[in-house]
């Protein structure tokens, strides 16, 4: 210990006595810190800090599957969940959630929440409890049972004014009245951003079990295992595949781990790979700082010699060094997490409100994150200290004490070490912006992407129709009021025109459904599945998209049940491929009600539309007249004249003029929508941008630094070439051939690297090549354009050298 407290006590003074020296090398270090805690705060939500449930390791989600149709994750009807309470034992307990709008309304404005469907026990097996009232009964979570509604924290406050009194108040929800049991705890919002919730029983009781609206999730019994589970689902499923042919046939079930459920393996390549990315900022920052401490030790070797003729064992000697290297990086780590604060509040700012992660997944320094940074903080002063360590216990003590001993300022060895250091720096800073590229260009591939219609134009939302005025058997009265609310809004001077759909072209809506074609044998169970959806008669019209072959609905064909449709052309080209679709039939066996089952005619085709995001490969789909489909949560499409914005408030009061109860909310323009499904590519294009640019940085510097310590250490020879007549340009010329070999070296090893490493991540790129010719060319060409002005300035003070100078010196 007390040699222990010597060595620190003499490390401050050393860098208190270097503070050049040690200004750069803590920069160097907290810089690659500060990536690497940023990052791993986020590792750490996802991956690593448990989830806020109890004993969350024996939570399942299950999943019904019908892998004919290529459906590996649906969802449970009501009726599905209440035979497998009875029937698999390997829970010992089933509950289950569905994504549900809430509408509030009463003195204030309509409010739309989102909010979920539960079962009455769902929170008790979490292991929930509210901070005000309690949760739901098993008595209302049946069919008739009285409204009651649980509340979330934030909810409470901001529409409730945190009142004390709130539980056993009625508030009215859906235009329903709902008793208010309970608050749930500060940042309490299961699933992920739900802010009220509701008993699911209530309301889905009537429902059919081709209803699959229900993420059922279950605890498993003590000793029991994930593989018995499922193999007890099999078996539930083909007993219900036996007792409903119509419904069930081919369906099974899955167990899965509420870890892998909620992160899957997408999100999980992502965030390893920017993990990666930033360790390899950090190595880049170690070697720098090596390279730093290497030329230092240079300098230090008579006092080492000293120290080990006075007697100092050279492993004391290594040791000291160490430690001097650890202290620098603690001090570097500890500026470095003042950093990754900031730095996280960036990365929080970069991910649009509409996308922000759930609940649980909160970005912040915690013990883990800082138990992370103190350990590489420690093994980064390993790392970047040993070789300098290594390399100046080894000094001749005899020829770094004859005075005047020429040749000791650097061994062959240690230039070597020194170079092959650098030629790393490159490498990684290479495979870094590399990626950066890629990232980038995908971004800018799916901007590009053409969606089939112009974007600028365009106002989209949607309304929310509360079941407590528009009850679900009553669709005539809510395609009467869509239909009323269209009406209005065209009636608006900056209007073109205007439509509805449950589907908002790149945003969503609609649903999978099993087809069969006329003319072809019917395949139970083994259907194609295609996408459909409802829509109002001037959908395409407001779109601004003109029909391949055939005509679009009239105004009487898109408000009544009307049996023709206009297909896409992914569509027609898959069932009538060699053939005219105009005039052709087909139906949905298993989807639709029997009054709106039947054959539809074919009328139209159109082209292909991104029904969801734009790097999702437009599917095979079906638009029907908007009664066919109605949904509670309609979206409004709005062709103008003038900015799409400035027509906003307009919309409103048109909406509020046909019912003041609907809500209306996720108001977006067109061009917004299209940004908002690009953002993860620019999410991670930014983020290696900023790893690529700092490692760009440090390279930059290594190569600056080994060069500028090389002049100095061939002033002499320098001096002698200028005194037998050599030219300025060949002394520039000696100094760049160093830089730009060092360079070289170093891109070629990044580009062989980046060749394997990017094939990792050509899952989550779009229509680039993971090795695209144009990031690999570019960042090259860019990395030794960098390299050479970083070589150019050590070069002009080699040829500023006067050959007596350096000659006097000696």
């Amino acid at each position: 210990m007390d040699h222990l407290i010597q060595d620190l006590r003499f490390s401050l003074r050393v860098m208190l006595k270097s503070p050049g020296v040690t200004l750069i090398a803590v920069l160097c270090i907290a810089l690659g810190i500060a990536a690497n805690t940023t990052i791993f705060s986020v590792v750490n939500a996802i991956l690593l800090r448990p989830l806020p449930y109890a004993d969350p390791e024996r939570i399942a989600v299950l999943y019904e599957t019908q892998l004919q149709r290529g459906i590996e994750e649906d969802n449970f009807s009501l009726h599905d969940l209440q035979d497998a309470r009875a029937s698999v034992r390997s829970f010992s307990k089933i509950e289950a959630y569905g994504p549900r709008s809430l509408v509030f309304s009463g003195h204030d404005e309509p409010e739309r929440v989102l909010g979920a469907l539960v079962s009455a026990n769902l929170f008790e097996m979490l292991g929930e409890k509210p901070i005000h009232g309690r949760l739901f009964l098993e008595e209302e979570d049946r069919p008739g049972a009285p409204g009651v509604i649980l509340l979330s924290h934030a909810l409470w406050q901001r529409r409730f004014n945190s009142d004390p009194k709130i539980v056993g108040q009625t508030v009215m929800v859906n235009a329903t009245a709902h008793t208010v049991v309970g608050v749930m705890a500060p940042h309490f919002n299961f699933p992920y951003q739900q802010e009220a919730w509701v008993p699911a029983t209530p309301i889905l009781h009537k429902g059919e079990r081709v209803d699959r609206s229900l993420v059922a999730m279950a605890r498993l019994r003590p000793g029991a295992t994930f593989e018995q589970a499922n193999v007890e689902l099999e078996g539930f499923f083909k007993r219900l595949e036996r007792e409903y042919p119509d419904s069930h046939a081919g369906w099974s079930a899955r167990a899965v781990t509420l870890r892998e459920d909620f992160v899957d393996t997408e999100i999980q390549l992502m965030v390893l790979t920017m993990m990666g990315a930033v360790i390899c900022v950090l190595l880049i920052a170690c070697a720098n700082v090596a390279n730093l401490l290497l030329a230092r030790a240079t300098a230090r070797q008579r006092e080492i010699a000293v120290r080990v003729a006075f007697g100092a064992q050279r492993r004391r000697v290594i040791r000291q060094l160490l430690t001097e290297s650890v202290v620098v990086a603690l001090v570097g780590g500890a500026l470095g997490i003042l950093l990754a604060v900031w730095g996280i509040h960036l990365m929080e700012a970069a991910i649009p409100q509409e996308n922000q992660p759930p609940y649980w997944m909160r970005f912040v320094i915690d013990g883990n994150v800082l138990l992370f940074t103190l350990g590489i903080a420690v093994v980064t002063g390993l790392v970047f200290g040993l070789a300098p360590a290594l390399q100046a216990a080894k000094t001749d003590l005899n020829d770094t004490l004859k005075e005047g001993g020429r040749g000791a300022g650097g061994s062959v060895l240690r230039n070597r070490l020194r170079n092959g250091l650098v030629i790393v720096e490159v490498a990684l800073s290479l495979l870094l912006l590399v990626g950066a590229s890629l990232f980038i260009r995908s971004f800018l591939e799916l901007q590009s992407v053409d969606s089939g219609f112009d974007t600028r134009p365009l106002l989209t939302m949607r309304m929310y129709l509360p079941s407590g005025i528009y009850a679900q058997e009553d669709e005539a009265a809510m395609t009467r009021r869509i239909e009323d609310v269209v009406r209005r809004i065209e009636e608006i001077p900056a209007v073109e025109a205007a439509a509805s759909s449950p589907t908002i072209p790149l945003s969503g809506g609609g649903d999978d459904a099993p087809v069969e074609i006329e003319g072809r044998p019917a395949q139970p169970g083994k259907e194609p599945m295609v996408f459909y959806t409802g829509v109002t008669s001037r959908f395409f019209e407001t779109l601004g998209i003109s029909l391949v072959k055939g005509r679009g609905f009239t105004e009487p064909e898109g408000a009544e049940l009307s049996r023709v449709a206009v297909v896409n052309e992914s569509f027609a080209q898959r069932f009538w491929p060699k053939r005219e679709a105009v005039g052709r039939r087909f139906r949905f066996p298993t989807q639709l009600d029997p009054e709106k089952a039947g054959w539809f005619t074919v009328i139209g085709v159109v082209p292909d539309l991104y029904n969801d995001e734009a790097d999702d490969k437009p599917l095979p789909s079906a638009y029907l007249p908007g009664p066919y489909y109605i949904a509670r949560n309609p979206g409004i499409l709005v062709r103008t004249r003038l900015d799409p914005a400035q027509v906003t408030a307009q919309v409103r009061e048109a909406i509020r003029a046909s019912d003041p109860h609907l809500p209306v909310y996720d108001i977006l323009t067109m061009e917004e929508v299209r940004q908002l499904g690009s953002w993860q590519y620019s999410f991670l294009g930014k983020m290696f941008t900023s790893f690529g640019v700092i490692a760009l940085f440090l390279a930059s510097i290594g190569v600056y630094g080994v060069l500028s310590y090389s002049v100095s250490q061939r002033l002499r020879e320098i001096g002698v070439r200028v005194a037998l007549g050599a030219q300025r340009g060949d002394v520039v010329r000696l100094v760049l051939r160093q830089g730009m070999g060092l360079a070289l070296g170093g891109i070629a090893l990044g580009l062989f690297g980046a060749l394997g490493v990017t094939r990792v991540v050509s899952g989550i790129l779009y229509n680039v090549s993971a090795t695209d010719p144009v990031s690999f060319g570019g960042i090259s060409v860019l990395l030794a354009t960098v390299a050479g002005i970083a070589s150019y300035l050590p070069a002009s003070r080699a040829m500023a050298v006067d050959p007596l100078d350096a000659l006097r010196s000696e």
